[in-house]
């Protein structure tokens, strides 16, 4: 590129029209002064940031070490569970053994009744004792904890069927009548 100059016409420098606000020195001071502060702006949210960071850690220590309590924790009632269901299950065959030691006898009770004839059974019944009828529930064959062996022949007899006497009084309709399944009635006012 050819550049043509006359030697009359002034020359332009390329110095700043307006004056300087600050020297060189205070600019690089307060360039200084800026990065300081923004190295230590980055120290402090650093430090917070790690100090977060180091609670977070322990608070998932704590967790874990209660969490393997739990895990212990369960063990314990899980077994404990075990235990229980353990005795209710002996208690269960018990008590199934001993029904089941009645039901036989019963049924042997039926089956010599129902060989002797009932003649023969009016001609024989003066000279023998006649078989004893007990009544019993599932409760006393649970609480009894003997052999059956050594209990003497049971026959259940069926008890007689209650009649109720009146029908129930109506609805009466400020109430609501609820009936829960195990056959309990309860009454609520409707408002």
């Amino acid at each position: 590129m050819t550049t043509i100059s006359d030697p009359h016409v002034p020359t332009v420098s390329a110095e700043p029209i307006e004056p300087q606000l600050l020297g060189k020195d205070a600019s690089r001071s307060r360039l200084a002064v800026v990065v300081g502060v923004g190295l230590t702006l980055f120290a402090v949210l650093n430090a917070t940031a790690a100090i977060y960071l180091y609670r977070g850690i322990n608070d998932l220590r704590t967790v874990e070490g209660r969490l393997e309590e739990l895990g212990a924790f369960e063990q314990r009632i899980v077994a404990r569970l075990d235990t229980v269901n353990n005795g209710f299950q002996s208690r269960f065959e018990r008590l199934d053994s001993q029904l089941q030691g009645n039901f036989n006898e019963i049924n042997g009770s039926i089956s010599r009744l129902e060989q002797n004839p009932p003649s023969a059974r009016d001609d024989s019944s003066t000279s023998t004792a006649e078989p004893v009828v007990v009544t019993s529930t599932v409760a006393d064959a649970s609480s009894d904890n003997s052999d059956v062996a050594a209990e003497p022949a049971a026959v259940e007899t069926p008890r007689p069927i209650k009649r109720r006497s009146a029908a129930p009084p109506g609805p009466n309709p400020a109430y609501q009548r609820t009936e829960t399944p195990d056959g309990k009635v309860y009454y609520r006012k409707i408002n």
